[in-house]
């Protein structure tokens, strides 16, 4: 008998999907095609397999389904299925199960002379896969154990115990599921498997035995409870809803981790501190490079700039890192002196430290040798193109790179209204003077893209004059590098903010991913992306995942408390400004939105109003910040008084929210009306007017702009102006362009449909507008509550949509 030689066996371990067609036999021999083909076609459609090369995945047609092999990770198969499974949901006719196992697997030569794969893994993938029914997604024990070493897998893991399957052999078998993706209920099979195990009743023991018995099983279940309270898996079981709600802290910390914390500025000169902060969040920037690594984004560690804060093993629990990165930096005259070292945050123990006392000119090699000296002692695995993108220095003008550091931190959101319009302009203004100094440095110019988008996107300055700036530094920032990730960041950016180019945006994003693996900014750009086409659920698994690089993000968790917010899921928005809360006790915005909730979800405004009131106690020179929400509130009191004093305390800032921006003017206005001074209402209404009418004339084809408009003329009378407005603001934004401003279009038409006296009108766009959802401005408390709505009220239509937003508990 002929043996193959040994060095032709060539086993290795491969990742395999196993995918089935439920019932696929019982179809007519038309639609057995027509299913294998649908489902070939959403197969080649995903992510993994699309952008996986030939030499990566080997694709098996298994007559009534077929399987995937991967290459490189079991995450590989485990993202394919949930992109299936998401795709899947609008092809109901189409019955899919699907089993996930590594182990070996060997390339093999069929009968028409093919390569094909033979093996271990393979049979066992579809053993797997057998147990399952239409939609579920079963993994081995192997695999899972896995992908449970991931914070974004390990809430969607739920163990169902060990089976018999063909041949006598015991599977360890656990569910995938996510949100609405896969199926949550136990296998067919295992049921009957359970239920065939049951022990036939016994008799009760004695009494005293029992007794005895009764204590041990108290014991054991007090045992039992820590382990009960921080399995994600059993919290899932036990609400009902996708464990991610909770957005769980770290639990298994990956070795290759590591947070650069802010160095201190030894600086006799505390401008440096900005240089000292550049110097760090560049060392930053390399590491996080290097795909090998998980590196914690700068909003999170700047949280711990205050050295008599540090506890290095607390620090690593709350960033899930097992590494922390700590220095200092002096700057004086030509010289700087850069001190670093590398610190196992779980022991304490220092791995590495070095201190370069070298030019000034030198800091940028310095920052380098830092990234790589680090890697090295990680043992992270460093491509060609990572070694040369971290090699590369971000200018050669230490002027110019001081500019362009403080222009940075000017442009980081750290509450809810994101950045100032003054931050902005002086941001531009910084880039800008940095760019004379340095025309070739790449970074301002991606930053400079950026703040003119955030200026053009957030209304403070809607014009083409400003888009064309930022499509300006882009293309200077791609005629620069164009490879680099920055350069299709900044696009994406000015795609998704200037022009609402989804799938443009999202192509880019894709590129820059490649060369970004620990950026945030691109899980929340595509999360951002999601929200804004309507898919609020897909939108809050990217923000999640941007949270696991920045885990102590602001900014971010209040983002995915909009999400929640949103979906009217209020006791999941609460859990999550209470995370934020744990991080700033004191953030009045914060503060106040929680308090909100309460208003939108039980129309209860008290909350509301005591944290307002102990706000304007204890920290006074808040309430200008938080002042849009003590006018909200005293308007849901119906108290005039209260909202005079608001507006007061709002000066000159404007109110509303996202792009909705009024002037105070059309607050003294709607005061005016509440309490029936028509007189005062038309006055302010008319000096409301005559700033809104500036703003249109600036930005003639703004939505946003033009329906705050038609809400003004609503308010003078000026029945068909309004209405004409207000539709036109629609017809500018339409959800299918803009999800939640289009919404926001069609919640403020509705208003001023209802001033103007068109009922019918006013009710039809209102239902339209709670069907869609939009950032918690149609909720249960408001439509209760603020007077906005008061023409409509006693209209069942009305009423009938103000009980279907009621809690229901």
């Amino acid at each position: 008998m002929l043996t193959e030689p040994e060095d032709n066996l060539r086993f290795q371990i491969g990742h395999v999907l196993f995918i089935d067609l439920v019932g696929y036999s019982k179809l007519l021999i038309e639609e057995q095609k027509e299913r294998l083909s649908q489902l070939t076609s959403i197969v080649l459609a995903t992510a993994q397999v699309r952008e996986s090369p030939d030499e990566q995945i080997v694709r098996l047609p298994t007559g009534d389904g077929m399987a995937l092999v991967f290459r490189n990770s079991s995450e590989e198969p485990a993202r394919c299925a949930l992109e299936m499974a998401e795709a899947l949901k609008k092809h109901p006719e189409i019955p899919v199960r699907m089993g996930i196992h590594s182990g070996p697997v060997s390339e093999v030569t069929d009968v028409n002379g093919r390569t094909n794969i033979a093996g271990a893994g393979i049979n066992m993938a579809q053993r797997v896969m057998d147990c399952g029914d239409a939609g579920h997604i079963l993994l081995s024990q192997r695999v899972a154990d896995d992908l449970a070493q991931y914070r974004q897998w390990a809430p969607r893991l739920h163990d169902l115990g060990e089976f018999e399957v063909k041949h006598g052999v015991r599977l360890h078998l656990v569910n995938l599921y996510a949100e609405q993706l896969g199926n949550s209920a136990l296998p067919e099979k295992l049921k009957r498997d359970q239920a065939a195990a049951l022990p036939v009743k016994a008799e009760p023991p004695p009494k005293s035995n029992f007794v005895r018995l009764v204590i041990v099983l108290v014991i054991l279940a007090f045992i039992a409870i820590p382990a009960l309270i921080f399995t994600p898996a059993i919290i899932q079981s036990w609400r009902g809803r996708p464990a991610s709600s909770a957005i769980p802290l770290p639990a298994n910390i990956p070795k290759k981790s590591v947070a650069v914390l802010p160095f201190d500025n030894l600086s006799r000169d505390p401008d440096n501190g900005f240089f000292t902060d550049g110097v760090q969040d560049e060392i930053l920037t390399d590491l996080a490079k290097i795909a090998d690594l998980k590196v914690i984004s700068r909003t999170s560690v700047m949280q711990y700039k205050t050295r008599a804060q540090r506890n290095l093993r607390d620090i690593g629990q709350q960033l899930g890192v097992a590494h922390v990165v700590e220095g200092s930096v002096q700057r004086a005259n030509s010289r700087v002196r850069v001190n670093a070292q590398l610190i196992d945050a779980r022991t304490d123990a220092h791995l590495w430290a070095q201190t370069y006392d070298r030019d000034l000119a030198d800091v940028f090699a310095i920052q380098s040798e830092i990234a790589k000296a680090i890697a090295d002692q990680l043992q992270a695995r460093l491509s060609p193109q990572e070694k040369a993108a971290i090699e590369q220095p971000p200018t050669t003008d230490v002027t110019a790179f001081d500019l362009y550091s403080r222009a940075k931190s000017l442009n980081i959101s750290t509450s809810f209204g994101a950045i100032g319009r003054p931050n902005l302009l002086l941001a531009v203004d910084l880039l800008n003077q940095a760019l004379v100094r340095d025309p070739s440095f790449f970074l301002a110019q991606c930053q400079l893209a950026y703040t003119h988008d955030q200026l053009y996107f957030l209304g403070f300055n809607h014009t083409a004059e400003r888009l064309a700036l930022a499509e300006a530094a882009v293309q200077a920032a791609f005629r620069l590098r164009p490879d680099a990730g920055e350069a299709h960041l900044a696009r994406a950016e000015n795609l998704y903010r200037g022009y609402l180019d989804y799938d443009g945006a999202l192509a880019e994003l894709e590129i820059a991913r490649r060369t970004l693996p620990n950026d945030p900014r691109v899980f929340e750009l595509i999360g951002y992306i999601a929200r804004r086409q309507g898919k609020h659920e897909e939108g809050l698994r990217s923000l999640e995942r941007a949270l696991e690089l920045d885990p102590r993000n602001f900014f971010t968790l209040q983002q995915i408390a909009l999400s929640y917010s949103a979906l009217r899921r209020y006791s999941e928005e609460a859990a999550v400004l209470d995370r934020a809360l744990a991080i700033k006790p004191d953030d009045p915005e914060t503060k106040v939105a929680r308090a909100l909730v309460e208003l939108d979800w039980k129309a209860d405004p008290r909350p509301l109003h005591q944290t307002i009131d102990s706000i304007r106690e204890k920290n006074p020179a808040a309430i200008p910040n938080v002042a849009d929400y003590w006018f909200l509130c005293a308007l849901a009191e119906r108290d005039a008084a209260g909202a005079a004093n608001a507006l007061a305390a709002l000066g000159e800032n404007t109110f509303g929210n996202d792009a909705m921006l009024f002037h105070r003017d059309f607050g003294e206005g709607l005061i005016a009306r509440m309490t029936e001074n028509e007189a005062k209402a038309r006055a302010a209404f008319l000096a409301a007017r005559r700033e809104q009418e500036k703003r249109v004339q600036e930005q003639p084809n703004y939505g946003p702009a033009l329906c705050v408009l038609g809400l003004t003329d609503a308010g003078l009378g000026r029945k068909e102006e309004a209405l004409r407005e207000g539709q036109r603001a629609i017809e500018l934004l339409p959800v299918q362009k803009d999800f939640i401003n289009g919404a926001h279009m069609i919640e403020y038409f509705a208003i001023i449909a209802a001033w103007t006296g068109e009922k019918d009108l006013a009710c039809e766009q209102l239902a339209i507008a709670t069907r869609l959802s939009a950032f918690g401005t149609i909720s249960y408390g408001q439509l209760k509550l603020l007077p906005y709505w008061d023409p409509l009220r006693g209209d069942p239509r009305f009423e009938k949509i103000v009980a279907s937003l009621a809690p229901k508990d």
